[in-house]
C-alpha cells in the first residue's frame, strides 16, 4: 500500500529558537509555530480565530540557520512530514504520544527587520544562489530528488509535453 507524509506550514514563532548539538555534532532546533485559521461562524455570524501550536523539529544547517535568523514572533514556512513520538509518562506511567513535524525545508518570510505583527510581505533568507529555498541534505537513502538548479516552475514548464498547454477549458 502506498503512503504520502508531507506537510507545508505557514505561521509565526512562539519563542526563540534555542539551537543545541547533538553528541555527532550534528545541530538540532526544536520550535514551535502558532498557525491562525479565521473563520465566521454561521449560527452567530460572528468572526472567529482558531489557533493551533505545532512542534517542530530542524536538523543540521536548517537549524542553524533557524537559531541565527529566527525570533520569536517571526513568519517561517516550514516543509517537512509528520512524526509520532511515543513515551512512557514518568509520573503515571502511563504511554504517552504526540505528533510533530520534521522539517525538510525552510523559508523565511518577511524582512530582516520584521517585528512581531510587522506586515512583512516578500520573501526572505534562507535561499541558495538561484532564488531556491535552502533544503536539508538528502538522507542517506538517496530518496531525496537531486537539485538540477532550475526553479520548480521551470522544471514544470520545462518537464511538460509539447501542446500540454493547449487546456481545452
Amino acid at each position: 500500500m502506498a503512503s504520502f507524509n508531507k506537510v507545508i506550514l505557514m505561521g509565526n514563532l512562539t519563542r526563540d529558537p534555542e539551537v543545541r548539538y547533538t553528541t555527532g555534532g550534528t545541530a538540532v532546533c526544536d520550535i514551535t509555530l502558532a498557525i491562525n485559521h479565521n473563520y465566521t461562524d454561521k449560527r452567530s455570524n460572528e468572526r472567529r480565530e482558531e489557533v493551533s501550536f505545532i512542534d517542530i523539529t530542524l536538523w543540521g544547517r536548517t537549524a542553524e540557520i533557524a537559531g541565527e535568523y529566527l525570533a520569536k514572533g517571526r513568519p517561517v514556512l516550514i516543509e517537512g512530514r509528520l512524526q509520532q513520538d511515543k513515551w512512557d509518562d514518568k509520573e503515571t506511567g502511563q504511554k504517552r504520544s504526540k505528533l510533530k513535524v520534521v522539517a525538510d525545508g525552510m523559508q523565511l518570510l518577511g524582512g530582516r527587520g520584521d517585528a512581531p505583527g510587522g506586515g512583512g510581505g516578500g520573501g526572505g533568507g534562507a535561499q541558495r544562489s538561484g532564488g531556491q529555498p535552502y533544503r536539508q541534505q538528502p538522507a542517506a537513502d538517496g530518496f531525496a530528488p537531486a537539485d538540477s538548479g532550475r526553479s520548480p516552475d521551470q522544471t514544470f514548464y520545462d518537464d511538460m509535453p509539447s501542446g500540454a498547454d493547449d487546456v481545452p477549458f
